[in-house]
């Protein structure tokens, strides 16, 4: 029965447990169920919490900075960033050098929010479960699936 030929005209038949992008999409909604009561205190998405990330990191970011390093288009930024202008965490400017480019920068407060910040990734870290070998493995194998996946597009 296993060599038996599948007429090409008949549909495979499809297990959604197999899929690879449904594991990712479906991982992904559990960390958000495990971000989201963690930055309902600071009144944060884990978009625009991750947007502040970056700016720990490196203040003073451009939105096209910021943009490519979270894979968003400005027009999806944009309106995230002047919602944390609005919360009073970040500073928007024009560039004075180039007046076509905004820049985005931390205000105090949105400083002071780092060391809480810390604490949300130790413990989403906890939730997985994981150990520090096993989360760089996973970085390192989904980092290469989505230059992969990228790679794809561009051709």
């Amino acid at each position: 029965m296993k060599n038996r030929r599948r007429d090409p005209s008949t549909p495979t038949p499809l297990n959604l447990g197999e899929f690879l992008c449904f594991a990712v999409y479906s991982a992904n909604h559990a960390f958000n169920r495990v971000y989201q009561p963690l930055l309902r205190d600071l009144g944060l998405t884990y978009p625009q919490f991750i947007a502040l990330v970056l700016l720990w990191a490196q203040d003073n970011q451009t939105v096209g900075e910021l943009g490519q390093k979270l894979f968003l288009q400005s027009n999806t930024l944009t309106p995230m960033l002047k919602r944390l202008e609005t919360l009073g965490y970040v500073r928007r400017t024009r560039d004075s050098a180039d007046e076509r480019q905004v820049r985005i920068s931390l205000t105090e407060d949105g400083q002071k929010l780092q060391l809480l910040a810390s604490d949300i990734v130790r413990r989403v870290r906890h939730a997985t479960g994981l150990q520090n070998n096993q989360v760089e493995q996973l970085l390192d194998e989904i980092s290469a699936l989505r230059k992969a996946l990228e790679s794809h597009i561009a051709r």
